[in-house]
C-alpha cells in the first residue's frame, strides 16, 4: 500500500465519491421494476460489457495478463461476498425503509476492523476507533427519527445487519486484492463470479426476469453505470491506498447523501438532527483519517 501522499489525497476523494454514487443505490432498488435478486442481477450483467472494455484497454496498456492463478482465489472470495452482499441487501431495500436499509450495512467497519485484527494481526490504534464510534453515532442520529426496529421491518433489519458482514467481507478482499491487481481486473473479474450467483438467486425466488411493455429500464442502467462501474470501481481504486479499515469507515458518508436523496425523492421523513448527524459523521471520519496516516 503507497505512502505518497498525492497518491493518498487522490485516493480520499475517490473513496468520498464513491461512497456518494453508491449513495444513489437504494433509490434505484425502489424504483426498479423488477423484483430484488433480478434487479441485482441486472446491475452486474449491464456493467460487465463497459468493465470488459476497460480491462481490455488496461491489459492492452500493461501487455501482460490482468492477473495470475494465484489471484483466483481472493477474486472468487470478492464476488461471492459481492453477490451476497447484493443479494442480501436488495432483499432489505424492499423489507423496510431506506433509512434502516442504508444505516444497517453500514456497521461493516465494525466487522472489517475485526477481521483485520484478528485475521492479518493489524494493530487498532484508540483513535480509529474514537472516530468510527464518532462516525457511527452520526449515522445513527442522522436517521434516528426514521428507524423503526421489530415489527414488520425485522426481518428486513436483520438482512440489513447480515450486508454488512458481507460488504465487509468484500472490502477485506478487494483491498488485499488491490496490491497486486488494477481495478479494472477486480472489478471485472470479480464480477464475472458475481453475476451468475445473482442469476442463480433470482432464478431460486422465481422473481421475473423480463422487462413488461411500458415499465423503464432507467433505474437497471442507472444502478449499473453510476453505483457499480462509478461508486464501486472507485472505492476499489482507493482501497490500494487506503487500509480496509478506514475505507470502511469512509463509506459512511453513504447514510447522510442517501438519506437526503430520500427524503427529497421518496417522501420519506429528514430527521429534525440530520444536519447534526452529518457533521458528525463527517467529524467521525476526519478522526479516523488521522489515525490512519498517523
Amino acid at each position: 500500500m503507497t505512502s505518497n501522499p498525492t497518491s493518498n489525497r487522490i485516493a480520499l476523494a475517490a473513496l468520498l465519491l464513491g461512497a456518494a454514487c453508491i449513495a444513489f443505490a437504494p433509490i434505484l432498488v425502489r424504483l426498479s421494476p423488477l423484483g430484488p435478486s433480478a434487479t441485482a442481477f441486472y446491475r452486474l450483467l449491464l456493467s460487465l460489457p463497459l468493465l470488459g472494455l476497460w480491462l481490455v484497454w488496461d491489459m492492452a496498456a500493461k501487455k501482460r495478463l490482468p492477473c495470475r492463478q494465484s489471484d483466483l482465489k481472493g477474486l472468487a472470495i470478492a464476488g461471492f461476498c459481492f453477490a451476497a452482499d447484493l443479494a442480501v441487501w436488495h432483499w432489505s431495500v424492499k423489507m423496510t425503509s431506506i433509512a434502516n436499509a442504508t444505516l444497517f450495512p453500514n456497521f461493516a467497519p465494525i466487522y472489517v476492523t475485526l477481521a483485520g485484527w484478528i485475521l492479518f494481526k493489524q494493530g487498532v490504534r484508540p483513535r480509529f476507533l474514537a472516530g468510527m464510534a464518532l462516525a457511527l453515532s452520526g449515522a445513527v442520529l442522522l436517521m434516528g427519527e426514521n428507524i423503526s426496529l421489530g415489527g414488520p421491518h425485522l426481518a428486513g433489519d436483520l438482512l440489513g445487519q447480515l450486508t454488512a458482514v458481507f460488504y465487509a467481507g468484500y472490502i477485506v478482499a478487494v483491498g488485499r486484492l488491490r496490491a497486486r491487481l488494477s481495478t479494472a481486473a477486480i472489478m471485472t473479474l470479480s464480477g464475472l463470479v458475481t453475476t451468475p450467483l445473482l442469476l442463480a438467486a433470482a432464478l431460486a425466488s422465481g422473481e421475473s426476469l423480463w422487462i413488461q411493455p411500458g415499465q423503464s429500464w432507467g433505474p437497471l442502467i442507472l444502478l449499473a453505470l453510476v453505483s457499480h462501474v462509478g461508486g464501486q470501481s472507485l472505492i476499489a481504486y482507493a482501497l490500494a491506498h487506503l487500509p480496509a479499515s478506514f475505507g470502511s469507515v469512509g463509506l459512511l458518508l453513504q447514510p447522510l447523501i442517501a438519506t437526503l436523496l430520500a427524503w427529497g425523492r421518496l417522501g420519506e421523513g429528514l430527521p429534525p438532527l440530520a444536519m447534526g448527524g452529518g457533521l458528525v459523521i463527517l467529524a467521525g471520519i476526519a478522526l479516523a483519517r488521522t489515525a490512519s496516516r498517523a
